[in-house]
């Protein structure tokens, strides 16, 4: 039995935006103007009012997904006066460098002109390198914006929980997290809703499909290969397929999905949307439209004409026992190459990314500042390339001139602070793996579990060895204080 519905119901995403819980993502709209073509912006603006009537009034886009941000804006351009317009959603995605206050202005009053705006409904905030603590500084200016008026919520794409448990403690006011989360791919189900429901963040799902691959199209059919895909957004989501067990996996899965969609008379793109609609954390769920060409308004409705009950979900977690979780957390593709996003391979627009510390030449050894007020005072490196040996001096987390990041939060200090220890041990030609102990100074040893796990995260593979203690200080507000050594030889 399934029930008619004949608009996407509301969800308030956060105070004074309601939006439907199924959103209209238009991140193919690079993909169709890929190889110079472009799409003409009102005749995409009458494909998005075609969305928008029918309750699909909540547009995602991107400051790199093509026009997106220019056929929005002409949709919005139309909306009566004193009338509800359609949503728009962006996302500013800057390459790594200084994060000015001018900076961000330029950044989101470019959306601004694109959309033609005032004040944009929900900006996201997308970093592709946390070595590099810019995004602090962005955020910080973003949450100065929305105070002036300009952003009416802010939110964060890709953001792994370390790091968006970070900003909140920071002091960032975080609406919602952009996240990957599907049948296939689960992480957002741990860690990340965890923190989301006790800090009020809202998901919003996307890869909810898997690029198309969670649909009647692939089930039982044989692995196409890399030659059979033909599409960013089914290349960028194969990876997430071979992540998670390969296509046999993926078939199993389909097999599962397709077996409650008969059932219940529905697809199995309903029975992949309606699971991620029911994880506590989701605000909404995010659907790409190819505009201009095949939409699939009346079946995406359908997910909300049935419910999924206990024998369904045991039928999907035994698929779920023959998969693989996808290892990480969420975002992590995009923090290392191939940078392949549903816009294609973005190496290039990251090739001249700025590194946070340069290596300068001191008595024939290489050495790292990283600008702090105490280094020259003190006559100490941040760290030292001696031979094959990378040591790093005692790091606290102290952001710019001299603030200390995450007053009061421990697990947050020590993020910050292992993401400048990885960002010394790169410009000496380090990394993570090459690490082979640290040594964790705690002003309270009670805190040593969300530090621990910190440290954990960040040194899965290496297993250095380590010492953590507790002593009677540390100076100022620190509450953690780590050091560590690395070896570039290996066995």
């Amino acid at each position: 039995m399934t029930r008619a519905s004949a608009a996407p119901p509301r969800i308030e995403l956060a105070p004074g935006l309601e939006i439907p819980r199924l959103v209209t993502g238009l991140w193919q709209v690079a993909d169709l103007e890929r190889d110079g073509r472009t799409i003409d912006p009102e005749r995409g603006a009458d494909a998005l009012a075609a969305y928008a009537a029918a309750g699909f009034d909540a547009f995602d886009m991107a400051d790199h997904y093509g026009s997106a941000e220019i056929i929005a804006g002409r949709l919005l351009a139309r909306a009566p006066a004193g009338g509800r317009r359609p949503l728009a959603f962006t996302k500013w995605c800057p390459e790594p460098g200084p994060m000015t206050r001018e900076t961000v202005r330029a950044g989101v009053d470019l959306a601004r002109r694109r959309l033609g705006v005032e004040r944009i409904d929900l900006m996201q905030f997308h970093w592709w390198n946390y070595a590099h603590p810019g995004y602090v500084d962005a955020m910080h200016e973003l949450a100065r914006l929305r105070e002036e008026g300009v952003i009416a919520q802010l939110g964060t794409t890709n953001f792994d929980t370390d790091h968006l448990h970070l900003l909140a403690r920071d002091g960032v006011p975080i609406a919602t997290n952009q996240a990957c989360f599907s049948l296939l791919d689960r992480r957002a189900a741990d860690e990340m809703t965890a923190f989301c429901l006790a800090n009020g963040v809202r998901l919003l799902a996307y890869g909810t499909l898997a690029g198309g691959f969670l649909s009647e199209r692939w089930l039982g059919k044989p692995d196409p290969g890399a030659d059979g895909i033909a599409d960013w957004s089914k290349m960028k989501y194969r990876r997430f397929v071979d992540a998670a067990g390969g296509w046999d996996a993926l078939q199993a899965i389909l097999e599962a999905a397709g077996a409650i969609a008969e059932r219940h008379g529905v697809s199995i793109a309903n029975v992949a949307t309606r699971w991620v609609l029911d994880q506590p954390a989701v605000g909404a769920v995010i659907l790409g439209a190819r505009i201009g060409e095949r939409e699939h308004r009346a079946d995406n409705l359908r997910c909300f004409a049935f419910d999924l009950d206990a024998a369904d979900h045991a039928r999907l977690d035994a698929a779920f026992a023959r998969s693989r979780r996808i290892p990480g957390d969420c975002g992590d593709e995009y923090r290392k190459p191939p940078f392949l996003t549903a816009s294609g391979d973005l190496s290039h627009h990251l090739s001249g990314q700025v590194q946070p510390y340069a290596a300068t030449r001191s008595g024939g050894r290489l050495r790292v500042d990283t600008g702090s007020v105490w280094e020259p005072i003190c006559g100490y490196s941040r760290a030292v390339k001696a031979g094959t040996r990378i040591l790093v001096s005692g790091t606290t987390a102290t952001h710019g001139a001299g603030r200390v990041v995450c007053p009061g939060d421990p697990g947050g200090q020590a993020v910050y602070i292992l993401d400048k220890i990885l960002a010394s041990l790169a410009a000496l030609g380090g990394s993570a793996d090459d690490v082979v102990r640290t040594r964790i100074y705690l002003r309270d040893a009670e805190d040593w579990e969300p530090v621990g796990r910190a440290h954990g995260r960040y040194f899965a593979s290496a297993r250095p060895a380590n010492t953590l203690i507790e002593v009677s200080r540390l100076v100022g507000d620190y509450l953690v204080e780590i050091e560590a050594e690395a070896d570039l030889t290996r066995d």
